[in-house]
C-alpha cells in the first residue's frame, strides 16, 4: 500500500467518521442523564465505538441514528 491510500484510509475510515459523530446532533448530549448509571453520555460512547472500530462503527452509528418512520404491526 502506497503512503497516500495508507493516509486516505486512515482520514476516510477514522477521521471523518469521528467527526461526523463528534457534530452530529443525533449523537446526544456530551454528558449523562442525572438518573444514568454510566458516568459518560451517549455522544462519548459513540464515539468511542466510532474510534475502535472505524468504518464498522460508524455504520453502526449510522443504522442506530437513521430517522425510520412508524412502525406497523404485522398481521
Amino acid at each position: 500500500m502506497s503512503a497516500t491510500g495508507a493516509w486516505a484510509v486512515l482520514i476516510f475510515g477514522f477521521v471523518l467518521p469521528l467527526i461526523h459523530v463528534g457534530i452530529s446532533p443525533k449523537s446526544g448530549p456530551w454528558k449523562a442523564p442525572a438518573d444514568s448509571g454510566c458516568p459518560i453520555g451517549p455522544r462519548w460512547g459513540w464515539l468511542v465505538i466510532v474510534l475502535f472500530l472505524g468504518p464498522i462503527g460508524w455504520l453502526m452509528f449510522l443504522r442506530k441514528t437513521r430517522s425510520r418512520g412508524p412502525r406497523t404491526p404485522m398481521s
